[in-house]
């Protein structure tokens, strides 16, 4: 990092991405790995602390305008009314710093909103050798295995200087042939910037304002152009459409679930296993195939998470065992059990060594300690004490129609087998139910819960209303067996 911060990063966010082919979603809001392209620019820029950050935006401005409100509120947004290329994108934002009295002096870095593998590490070598340098301008390049599309580094044959950028369309066959490309990110002197923008012509296939035009500007005027290679050129990947997004998703999340490997977390099977930008982790927490993380995901020590799991929002305490599960703003506590096939909803918090099993969905609930919910149920909006064991296929009944109702059980309850908890209602402490029960009031502490009717058996039912049937045939044969039976008996 140099000395001094940068007194700008530009970031050029305004273009349509019409290969993307979408109506509705400009391109720099497509995401990768938890944040939108425009989002993980700015997370870079970020990095280097600048005094200005400027997004410049223009197709369908007011989403991408909301949505850096919404995830980066400290981010100036600019916008480019009419797309007139790169250079002209820079330019309207000198332009609207300046109106504001904002005067640069210093380092202008220029990015794109569309290259989600550029960190801000990349961006920091790039300024520290274009102030050490003493550059007018530092392109930062990459060498590509396939260059198509992309801008060539022209380099001087005597001193290897970059001598211009030529774009695509632009470039004649000697010049496609080279494998340096440009990445469309530069540091600029600021005061050099102003001055070679201020030059700028649409002498080009396109009439566009090229900002790679003003390194030959530069260059002629006696200022020294620089260029600094990336060590990885995947850093500087754009996206044009969305074969490129998944291919930079699919690099992304490799890096991560790399990085993930490296800071001490077992990943069964890194191709099957994806990471959010957000995502942390402590040593020993192991992640098996299938595996999603998303957002705020955070990873306890010794955990283990798989297969086949999505987390969102979630957090897994130390020794948590979490299986074939979906969870949404959860928290799972130490030592805590988690399916297999079990969905934890907004709100849900497992206490240490809580279960919540098969088959079993749970919404804006406590489990205390040690509590169970071991299969078929659903458990929303309830209070679950230390100690207790729900049985299997009980509901809590939250909601009337109108408005939603809380269920209270105690601690070192025992509730039986296909129970319907009718809230707002409370069991208490150490109190059972029992099965195929209907509670529908209050259950006082260590007292047994019964709400079920007698039971009445109708002889001969079936017989009448089902004469001729196979259920028929069966029960007349068992009814004659257990005649002849009973009167051997009692002969």
């Amino acid at each position: 990092m140099s000395a001094k911060n940068p007194a700008a990063v530009i970031v050029l966010a305004a273009g349509g991405g019409t290969r993307m082919k979408s109506k509705s979603l400009p391109k720099v809001l497509h995401e990768i790995c938890g944040r939108s392209l425009v989002g993980h620019a700015v997370a870079a820029a970020q990095e280097l602390a600048p005094e200005q950050l400027v997004v410049v935006i223009g197709h369908l401005r007011e989403l991408v305008r909301e949505h850096l409100a919404g995830q980066y509120p400290g981010v100036r947004t600019v916008d480019q009314l009419e797309q007139n290329g790169t250079g002209h994108a820079v330019r309207t934002a000198l332009t609207a710093l300046a109106a504001d009295g904002v005067e640069l002096d210093g380092t202008v870095v220029v990015t794109t909103g569309d290259a989600p593998l550029l960190t801000g590490g990349t961006l920091a070598a790039l300024v520290a050798a274009h102030e050490e340098q003493g550059n007018g301008v530092t392109v930062l390049t990459a060498v590509v295995p396939e260059p198509f599309g992309y801008g060539r580094i022209l380099r001087d044959e005597s001193d290897g200087a970059v001598a211009a950028i030529v774009e695509e369309k632009d470039a004649s066959e000697a010049q496609r042939a080279v494998a340096e490309i440009n990445s469309g990110v530069f540091a600029f002197d600021a005061k050099l910037l102003a001055e070679a923008l201020s030059r700028l012509n649409t002498d080009n296939v396109q009439g566009e304002e090229y900002l790679t035009d003003t390194l030959a500007i530069l260059r002629t005027a006696g200022h020294r152009v620089g260029a600094v290679v990336a060590a990885d050129f995947r850093d500087i990947v754009g996206i044009n459409d969305r074969v490129q997004l998944a291919e930079a998703r699919r690099m992304l999340n490799a890096r991560l679930v790399t990085r993930a490997m490296r800071e001490g977390v077992t990943v069964v099977d890194p191709a099957t296993t994806w990471l959010d930008v957000q995502v942390t982790y402590e040593p020993d927490a192991v992640l098996l195939p299938g595996t999603q993380l998303h957002g705020a995901t955070h990873l306890g020590e010794g955990c283990e998470v798989g297969p086949n799991s999505t987390l969102t929002d979630t957090l897994v305490g130390a020794g948590a065992h979490v299986s074939n599960t979906t969870a949404i703003g959860a928290q799972i506590g130490e030592l805590a059990s988690v399916g297999p096939y079990a969905y934890l909803r907004p709100g849900t918090k497992l206490g240490r060594k809580a279960k919540a099993g098969t088959y079993v969905e749970i919404k804006n609930s406590e489990l205390g300690e040690g509590a169970k919910v071991p299969h078929l149920s659903y458990i929303g909006d309830a209070t679950i004490g230390e100690g207790t064991n729900i049985g299997a296929a009980s509901v809590t009944v939250n909601y009337d129609g109108v408005n939603k109702h809380r269920t209270t059980i105690g601690a070192h309850c025992r509730t039986g087998s296909d129970n319907m908890f009718i809230a707002p209602v409370t069991v208490g402490d150490g109190a059972y139910t029992a099965a195929g029960s209907v509670i529908i009031s209050d259950v006082p502490a260590g007292a047994l819960g019964v709400a079920r009717a007698q039971q009445r058996n109708v002889g001969g039912w079936v017989q009448r209303k089902r004469p001729g049937s196979e259920s028929a045939r069966v029960a007349a044969e068992a009814n004659r067996a257990a005649a002849e039976a009973a009167g051997a008996d009692g002969a």
